[in-house]
């Protein structure tokens, strides 16, 4: 099927009583037939609902849902993007270990990485996308996963996806993209090379900013470099945790697996199925919302680069950005999403113009229906040093932008009124 049909009808096909809307299962436990059924189920001799922590039938329609739209095998909703990308690193590396992260990322990523990972144990390498021959030169034989965003959140740049994919292979390492900002519907990096796709569902697969939520989805080809690797013996040995299970033999995509009977069991960073419900309505719009936010973004980063006080425009589907045969490449027909950043000639001026705006709201979040400004220096990257702002892509007067469903017209013209002659 294709994608806007998957949007409206993946993993799901009806119920008992028949409903076209996918039903909200707002429970917290399960009735069991009897002792031996019980037993059963927790022993994996059968498959079915155990606790809401682990699974629920709701929060697995928009599981399956999303695995089709990204083309993987398997997928694990969780409660936020942020423990979506926790649980990334978690289901891989322990004290002793290392991860590669692009600087150009989230900055909630670069704390998660830079600062509680190392309380674990867990060394953080941050490479530049622009640079993957030197990212390259820092594996090792305790690299256990290369982390990057498909369209970085606030640089708004790219990288040779199938070039840092190349590289991953090359070293067996498994690879992780942050697909949040294209979604599924722009690419779909698991046809690309990645291994592990996360999301945070609270963006654009909601589109209002109604939940929080997060999607981890592994890829069809994943087992082939988990097994014979001594990078991931603990996907290969018994898990003494789970009476000696040993995942890649289960025959169930291993990733994901590993996800839900140790990471949700024990972190317990599991949806609820309210939320799950409010991400499925989402997903039925989303084929029809991504299109037009990237033709508004477009529209509106066209204006921007034409303004004498922007000195530069961010967005990968102007022509002129040099990551447009990048987008060409991953981006289906170049649309760029409604993700974008300029910059302006000093802090001063950028916040100026965010506090001049009256269409726009001043809000930490993207991919609203409504459009949305934020100052990155002083707001979601405040924690950054001076360095890691700069590696990140990020200077004083940069301001990002989120662009809505609203006629463009009307959000150029705020800019206008914004940013001033």
């Amino acid at each position: 099927m294709h994608q806007q049909t998957i949007a409206l009808h993946g993993g799901y096909d009806g119920n008992e009583q028949g409903t076209m809307a996918v039903p909200i299962y707002q429970t917290t436990a399960y009735e069991f037939k009897s002792t031996d059924h019980a037993a059963d189920l927790f022993a994996l001799k059968e498959l079915g609902n155990i606790y809401t922590r682990l699974t629920n039938p709701t929060n697995e329609i928009l599981e399956k849902r999303f695995a089709l739209m990204e083309e993987g095998a398997a997928a694990i909703a969780t409660a936020s993007g942020a423990s979506a990308i926790f649980y990334a690193f978690a289901n891989v590396a322990e004290a002793g270990d290392n991860i590669l992260v692009a600087k150009q990322a989230y900055g909630g990523t670069t704390t998660l990485t830079g600062h509680t990972l190392k309380r674990f144990g867990i060394e953080a390498r941050y490479f530049d996308i622009h640079d993957l021959d030197a990212m390259e030169q820092l594996i090792d034989e305790r690299t256990k996963m290369i982390f990057f965003e498909v369209i970085p959140n606030p640089s708004v740049e790219m990288t040779d996806m199938e070039k840092i994919a190349a590289i991953a292979t090359k070293h067996r390492v498994l690879l992780c993209a942050d697909n949040t900002v294209a979604t599924p519907i722009l690419c779909q990096p698991l046809k690309l090379g990645a291994d592990v796709v996360v999301h945070s569902t609270s963006k654009y697969t909601t589109g209002q900013g109604l939940a929080l939520g997060g999607m981890l989805v592994e890829s069809k080809e994943i087992l082939q470099k988990l097994v014979d690797n001594p990078r991931y013996s603990h996907f290969t040995e018994p898990d003494e945790s789970y009476h000696g299970l040993v995942y890649t033999e289960v025959g169930l995509p291993p990733f994901s697996l590993r996800a839900r009977l140790a990471l949700l069991r024990d972190f317990g960073a599991t949806p609820s199925p309210f939320n799950s419900w409010l991400f499925i309505q989402g997903l039925e719009t989303l084929p029809l919302r991504m299109v037009q936010h990237s033709k508004s973004a477009l529209e509106v980063a066209q204006f921007l680069e034409g303004h004498p006080k922007v000195q530069k425009v961010n967005y990968p589907g102007l022509p002129s950005s040099p990551d447009y045969p990048l987008a060409q490449k991953y981006l289906k027909e170049t649309m760029a999403s409604g993700l974008l950043s300029f910059e302006l000639e000093s802090r001063e001026e950028a916040q100026r113009m965010a506090d001049s705006l009256k269409l726009f709201k001043l809000v930490v979040n993207i991919g609203d229906s409504k459009s949305i400004a934020t100052h990155p220096a002083s707001t979601t990257h405040q924690q950054l040093s001076e360095k890691e702002l700069l590696g990140a892509g990020i200077t004083e007067g940069l301001i990002r932008l989120s662009i809505g469903l609203e006629n463009p017209i009307d959000l150029i013209e705020d800019l206008t009124q914004a940013i001033g002659n």
